[in-house]
């Protein structure tokens, strides 16, 4: 790691200009949550290997953000050449690097792993000081990550119509229409699982993730899918053609933006590469030619800087891609997908929790030995017996199980015990528990967000002075990602931004944690569906959840027969 240090500290010196500090994120060019081995910038350089956190390298220090979810994990991670900066208890990055550097500072950023809101907010906070941000031309941690994982080559499949339950052209469609409504001439889409979505395909770049690295552009007479040809089937790149949308390559994507930036990306321009018509000003700003007043819209949120810099900014719509919330809402297919993936899952869980507790109950005995059973050429009669001193941990242990299914995501967790519970856990246990059940039973009017929401899973915790640091619920993807936006169910100020509609999916998964003690968390999947009320006030209608988790009991009758769930 001290190795790492110095060998960026070198690249930084000899950069033009200098660096006074190098940002490395955790996202990738698509600014995903989940990235692939090879994009684990952040973790190679910081040996950090949660999913969330930004790390900041100066020429006498080195930094690393996270949030609550990894406090305890990044302590024990980090080198002691690192010093942890809690999100929500230190100074946000940007404001630790206003007040920190000097004035004047260069700031190197790798532009394709920043998202325009990012860079945006960090100019701002750096404006004072006239301190910039240097987007540099090559990623400074790729030029010393020497045994980095070489790009994925998985193939990428088509997604059938019995799954999808919409075509490709109607997608289009919807999101020409969407376009025209904007008065806008095209969009990039950058986020891998709307690239996924939008196109009906799947892949495997993405460990758990079956998504493609891919980029599109669709504009009001055309459509172009970016991605490494070495994937693509001649029967998926029929697939394709037949759907309207021509493929490109992955690196093509940067020189077609700025044919889009001159609303000049046609069919025939993108295949025969005519750059005729481009002025290049500036930092690879496009002008167009034409006298077109149409926009481009750019989701600031997750394209990244580096396309985002290609345009006049005067011609960008600067809004959240209509394909998050298009996928969020899922269609009849979808939901029934999704609830016989859960039932199939849920059969899954509680077959495996069945076998832990016999296993626990039948094979640790009260000596503290494991019998273990070894068969000798495989010989019934040759078996032999031998006894193995094993622990038995005596604590709360966390179980969540993710999987993905042809018709649909799941995610559950549970909580058990392998001993005897406290008081204090059974109390804190209880608490999460109440929480849970509180949010699952919740019904509320149209228009109400999550951050309304996420106070009823916490309420419980509070009246017993406890509380826990993420947030209580996420949507879930279609054979997608298992974390799926644009709404969530949280205390975060982006939860207020879009609210529950009927049938989006979201999850309900309060928690509990001590740090090196124990922790607990329980989660459901639910489908916002249309509530059954008595009255409807304002006539605004109301809505509730339906449960689609299928799993045996969450109160551990046996461990925990005591549980007073009445308030």
């Amino acid at each position: 790691m001290a190795d790492t240090l110095a060998s960026l500290r070198s690249f930084m010196a000899s950069h033009s200009p200098p660096l006074d500090a190098l940002v490395v994120p955790s996202e990738d060019y698509h600014q995903s949550e989940y990235v692939s081995a090879r994009d684990k910038r952040r973790e190679f350089v910081s040996g950090f290997t949660g999913s969330a956190g930004l790390a900041l390298i100066t020429m006498n220090e080195a930094r690393l953000w996270t949030d609550g979810r990894y406090f305890l994990q990044a302590t024990q991670q980090l080198s002691d050449q690192w010093t942890l900066m809690r999100i929500g208890e230190d100074p946000a990055v940007d404001t630790w690097m206003a007040d920190n550097l000097p004035a004047c500072a260069a700031v190197g950023i790798d532009p394709w792993c920043i998202s325009v809101d990012t860079a945006q907010k960090w100019e701002c906070a750096f404006a004072e000081k006239q301190q910039k941000l240097i987007q540099t031309t090559t990623n400074l941690v790729d030029e010393v990550w020497k045994s980095r994982p070489p790009v994925e080559t998985n193939p990428v499949i088509v997604h059938p119509l019995e799954y999808t339950g919409r075509t490709v052209a109607d997608k289009l469609k919807d999101l020409r229409e969407k376009l025209k409504n904007e008065k806008a001439y095209g969009i990039i889409i950058t986020t891998l699982d709307e690239v996924a979505w939008l196109c009906n395909i799947r892949g495997n770049d993405v460990s758990y993730c079956p998504v493609v690295h891919a980029f599109a552009i669709v504009t009001s007479n055309s459509a172009f899918l970016y991605v490494d040809k070495r994937k693509v089937s001649s029967e998926v790149n029929s697939y394709i053609k037949e759907n309207g949308i021509e493929l490109r390559e992955y690196t093509a994507v940067s020189s077609d933006v700025l044919l889009l930036a001159s609303n000049q990306l046609d069919s025939t321009s993108a295949v025969e590469g005519n750059h005729a018509e481009i002025d290049i000003v500036g930092n690879g700003i496009a002008e167009s030619k034409s006298n077109k007043a149409d926009l481009i819209w750019v989701d600031p949120g997750s394209c990244c800087y580096a396309l985002y810099s290609k345009f006049n900014s005067e011609k960008v719509l600067l809004k959240q891609s209509p394909l998050a919330l298009a996928k969020a809402l899922k269609n009849p297919v979808e939901l029934d997908g999704l609830k016989k993936a859960h039932i199939r899952d849920g059969a899954a869980v509680v077959q495996y929790l069945f076998w832990l507790d016999k296993q626990m109950q039948e094979i640790y005995g009260a000596s503290g030995y494991f019998l273990e059973l070894e068969s000798a050429n495989k010989k019934k009669d040759s078996e032999t017996r031998k006894l193995t001193e094993v622990t038995v941990s005596d604590k709360l242990e966390g179980f969540r199980a993710s999987k993905e299914y042809l018709d649909g995501t799941t995610d559950i967790t549970r909580t058990v015990h392998f001993g005897k519970p406290s008081a204090h856990e059974k109390a804190c246990y209880t608490a999460v528990l109440k929480g849970h059940i509180a949010l699952g039973n919740a019904r509320f009017p149209n228009g109400t967000n999550g951050h309304a929401l996420d106070i009823l899973a916490r309420i419980p915790l509070w009246k017993d002075g406890l509380d826990y640091r993420h947030g209580t619920g996420h949507g879930i993807g279609s054979y997608l990602n298992v974390h799926e936006g644009p709404h969530l169910i949280s205390f975060r100020p982006q939860a207020r931004n879009v609210p529950l509609q009927a049938s989006m999916t979201v999850t309900d998964e309060p928690g509990y944690y001590e740090d090196g003690n124990f922790g607990i968390r329980l989660e459901n999947v639910l489908i916002v569906k249309e509530g059954n009320t008595k009255f409807n006030f304002g006539d605004k209608g109301y809505l509730s959840f339906e449960h689609i988790t299928w799993t045996s009991d969450m109160i551990p009758a046996r461990k925990n027969s005591k549980v007073d769930l009445a308030e």
